[in-house]
């Protein structure tokens, strides 16, 4: 085997097909996001404006949550030293899993080092926890719930994208004393479209099923506490499981699930992505309990009202100059573009000509044939930030071969 030939052709797939993915180097500057640095192959720096990134609501540099890390900090240094039973617990995981709980209205919650690990360590595990259960999965739930389900070992059933009929097939289709989950996301990131949360559930009562509602693009952004959409629609009692992270609106680092209390301690006792992980250094889970804390205040509605207001300008302002916006009335701002060497050469111009930065999405993110931008406006993003990104998505729309007809086609 020539094993550097093999990365070779791999890598150059990659190019040939012009989805090879390039980490944009940035310095992000405390009080100045989305304002940030990039440090450009050529040595050179270039001020930008990040508008792809996930702090959906600026609290990655909020002085609430700041103040909060560097007291943790220098009261008990940088790392948690274990895993959480192996010395690894401390105040800030226990205070981080209680505003959890209470976020959620749940009796316990349960901290991960990543909302990816939370998915995929949970739904790999229900199944030594409930033989013979059979996971129904939506098309379009994220790489993590996927590959845990994957890895379970038990029954799957995938149904199309929110498609209630089908998965209602599915359901009728298959033994009715078996253990059953759904498992569904509240809002698909690419699309920023919304799962029909209270249909689910209702198919869950009807068929005896558990079921597991992904809010990571969700928390801290919706509800009247951020707790997600289930909250906003007053439907946290109803999901039995509910997955979230600390990495998104909440600005930090980290991802957890928030349950029963004899659910949290299972999982806790026979995940191995949970037993054999060391905890969040303590600085980070009291960051995240202090944005968290802060979300749920009106001060914390006020965030999500502006960027909520955000996100109407942009779509309006882009739609009126015919963009193909994907526009299902969330946060997420997507523009089609259809072809992945169109879709990076404009994140290339927005970034080297107009300081704008925003990752192409492409395949294996999104089916091929649907690679866009994605723009995540947020409180802090003004009205002359947007203003510069309408005019330079509008002169780059039709620049060279990149012309309207061809980019929406």
């Amino acid at each position: 085997m020539k094993y550097d030939a093999a990365l070779d052709q791999a890598i150059s797939r990659l190019h040939e097909e012009g989805r090879y993915r390039t980490f944009i180097d940035i310095e992000r500057a405390k009080g100045r996001f989305p304002q940030a640095v990039w440090n450009r192959p050529d040595g050179e720096q270039q001020e930008i404006t990040v508008w792809c990134g996930n702090d959906y609501l600026g609290m990655g540099q909020h002085p609430v949550v700041l103040a909060a890390m560097h007291e943790a900090l220098d009261a008990t240094g940088a790392g948690s030293g274990g895993t959480r039973n192996i010395s690894g617990t401390t105040i800030y995981h226990k205070r981080l899993e209680a505003e959890l709980a209470d976020l959620h209205g749940k009796q316990a919650a349960l901290v991960f080092s990543s909302a990816y690990t939370a998915n995929d360590a949970t739904l790999s595990t229900l199944p030594k926890l409930f033989p013979g259960l059979i996971i129904y999965s939506d098309e379009l739930n994220h790489a993590s719930m996927i590959e845990g389900i994957k890895r379970n070992g038990g029954a799957k059933r995938i149904f199309r994208h929110n498609d209630l009929a089908h998965l209602r097939q599915l359901l009728e289709a298959d033994d009715p004393d078996a253990p059953k989950l759904i498992a569904f996301e509240s809002i698909y990131s690419m699309d920023g479209d919304f799962g029909p949360i209270a249909a689910f559930c209702d198919l869950a009562d009807e068929f005896g099923a558990l079921t597991y509602l992904d809010e990571v693009h969700a928390v801290g952004m919706y509800g009247p506490r951020g707790g997600g959409v289930a909250e906003r629609d007053r439907l946290s009692g109803r999901v039995d499981i509910i997955n979230g992270t600390l990495g998104k609106a909440f600005g930090v680092f980290g991802g957890y699930i928030a349950a029963g209390a004899k659910m949290c301690d299972a999982i806790r006792s026979y995940a191995p992505g949970f037993i054999f992980t060391t905890s969040l250094p303590p600085a980070v889970a009291a960051g995240a309990a202090a944005s968290i804390a802060f979300l749920k205040t009106p001060d914390g509605q006020k965030l999500r009202d502006e960027q909520q207001l955000h996100a109407r300008i942009l779509k309006m302002r882009l739609k009126s100059l015919g963009m193909p916006i994907i526009d299902h009335g969330s946060h997420i701002v997507p523009v089609h573009v259809g072809h992945p060497v169109h879709c990076k050469a404009l994140s290339d111009m927005l970034l080297r000509d107009y300081g704008i930065y925003v990752q192409p999405i492409n395949f294996p993110t999104v089916p091929r044939g649907t690679e866009r931008l994605r723009f995540t406006p947020s409180p802090v993003h003004d009205p002359k930030q947007i203003d510069h990104l309408v005019r330079a998505m509008d002169a780059l729309w039709s620049h060279c071969a990149l012309n309207r007809a061809e980019l929406s086609a």
